[in-house]
């Protein structure tokens, strides 16, 4: 069992963030998609929007994002620019909407200097309807939060600040190419507190390099003591091919798959002793936090930002490589910022590829959008309010294989992950993905 169970970590499945996944996205989907499916969102419909700055001052070794290093201003001027026209492009088409959840991320979205940020912001609440009591995130880096930033961020009306930590200890630091002690990240949460962002974010990763069972319970008790909201524990996704850059890591200190399924459980199994309920594959919250309220009253959530208590009707994405959601389908914008800047120096919207959802694809994407989030779902119930019957006879199958591995449970239409199955989550979703065939290659390791 051991060896099957090796096996099954080691196969490559998507992250489930959309259905279909990003790779299944064709350059047939256009811009004048794009518009028409804006025009087509009913007026009361809420939106959420998302901002994406494809900038650091350099790359970590590790880092899977769509950015680059920058180190001239003109560049990021430019883009900031094209991100204020990209408002005003698409809020001729949804500017009446009112927008209930605001995310930026990258990249390092305070790159762009408070000046700019602040210009962004303006432009943002000239076009659109930003609701009091909005969801407003926005993604940092700690070496890079100072006070000026921090009251700006307020001033701003941010509510929450993710900040990328991914581990504590110096030499998996060094090995990742991100040098950040713990009171780098001690100071940036304090800074944000001082001007009342007080919910707190922390991205953590496991399957680092030089990674040990030991690094993972330190980082914990570390994280910890700063009292996030919540805590994303990742895998470290080693793609190589995809993101060259991570070449600059030794492969060989990597941990191995089995290494890796132990680290999950040690992240898990540290953090709930710290007093966090476990949300859906690898999220972490306070008991008392809103995304864990959302796992308890199954509201919760999946986008590209991971799990969320976002249910806006679309989703609207901006900058390169942004993706959009929409009820008839996806669209990404062109993902290098060059090719995107020129598209909306010409007035017109990026979008470079994307997918139109059949009635077939909003089944499979309820269906597996409930497994990441729930760990259950009742294939019934989600069948019934679509009118239509697909024919689960193979996926059946592929769960008969794992229910007899102890990964997942089969009674009548409803099929449930196990505790000792959650870390293969994807997997049992993966079941229901009729693209997957196809895009096995590339993706990341399950676990």
């Amino acid at each position: 069992m051991i060896s099957r169970i090796h096996a099954r970590a080691e196969q490559r499945v998507p992250r489930y963030t959309s259905y279909p996944t990003a790779p299944n996205f064709s350059v047939a989907i256009t811009g004048d998609h794009h518009a028409a499916w804006l025009s087509m969102l009913p007026k009361s419909a809420p939106l959420s929007l998302y901002i994406h700055v494809p900038f650091c001052s350099h790359l970590c070794n590790y880092c899977g994002c769509h950015t680059k290093a920058v180190r001239k201003r003109e560049p990021i001027d430019v883009y900031a620019d094209r991100l204020a026209k990209e408002f005003a492009l698409v809020a001729r088409l949804a500017g009446s909407h009112r927008v209930v959840h605001l995310h930026w991320g990258g990249g390092t979205p305070s790159y762009l200097g408070t000046e700019k940020i602040a210009g962004i912001a303006a432009k943002l609440n000239d076009v659109f309807d930003l609701v009091p009591g909005r969801e407003h995130v926005f993604e940092l880096d700690p070496r890079y939060v100072t006070r000026k930033l921090a009251y700006l961020l307020s001033r701003l009306g941010v509510t929450r600040a993710s900040l990328g930590v991914q581990d504590f200890t110096a030499h998996v630091q060094n090995a990742i190419g991100r040098v950040q002690p713990f009171t780098v990240v001690e100071r940036a949460v304090l800074a944000l507190r001082e001007f009342g962002i007080d919910r707190i974010n922390f991205d953590l990763m496991y399957g680092l390099p030089r990674q040990s069972d030991d690094d993972i319970r330190c980082t914990v008790d570390l994280a910890a003591s700063l009292e996030p909201q919540r805590v994303a524990y990742f895998g470290y996704a080693h793609v190589p091919w995809f993101k060259p850059h991570q070449r600059l890591i030794d492969e060989t200190t990597l941990p191995g798959v089995l290494e890796r399924l132990r680290q999950a459980e040690t992240a898990r199994t540290a953090l709930t002793a710290c007093g966090y309920d476990a949300i859906g594959l690898d999220h972490f919250a306070r008991p008392d936090d809103d995304l864990a309220k959302a796992a308890r009253s199954g509201r919760l959530r999946r986008n590209f930002q991971g799990y969320t208590t976002d249910d806006a009707a679309a989703l609207v994405g901006f900058g390169a490589s942004a993706i959009s959601r929409f009820p008839q389908g996806f669209v990404q914008n062109a993902a290098d910022a060059g090719g995107y800047a020129r598209a909306i120096a010409s007035d017109r919207l990026a979008a470079a590829r994307g997918i139109a959802l059949s009635a077939e694809d909003r089944v499979r994407g309820s269906i597996i959008e409930r497994l990441m989030c729930d760990l259950w779902v009742d294939l019934d119930a989600i069948v019934g309010e679509s009118g239509i019957a697909p024919d689960f006879g193979p996926e059946l199958e592929e769960l008969a294989r794992l229910e007899a591995e102890g990964l997942a449970l089969i009674n009548g239409s409803a099929i449930k992950v196990t505790e000792k199955g959650r870390p293969f989550v994807r997997l049992v979703a993966a079941a229901f993905d009729v693209y997957w065939p196809t895009t096995r290659t590339r993706h990341s390791v399950a676990v």
